[in-house]
């Protein structure tokens, strides 16, 4: 568990993400983190864009054969 403190940055609210946080994620300054609503009312954090995911996962569901024979 990592603890984050939550600080003033102008009117707004930021949080510092440690570094190690930030390799495990393979994000740095300048990219985008997504953070998801997860189902227990808590957020999941997040460098992989869910409409891409999303995308991915019908792609690798229609293709499933082929793929699967590519693998092969």
């Amino acid at each position: 568990m990592t603890k984050l403190k939550l600080i003033p940055i102008g009117t707004s609210t930021g949080v510092v993400l440690p570094k190690e946080m930030l390799t495990r994620m393979n994000a740095g300054k300048g990219d985008t983190l997504y953070a998801i609503e997860a189902a227990d009312g808590g957020y999941l954090l997040t460098p992989y864009d869910p409409k891409k995911i999303e995308k991915a996962d019908e792609i690798m569901r229609r293709y499933r054969n082929t793929l699967r024979a590519l693998a092969n």
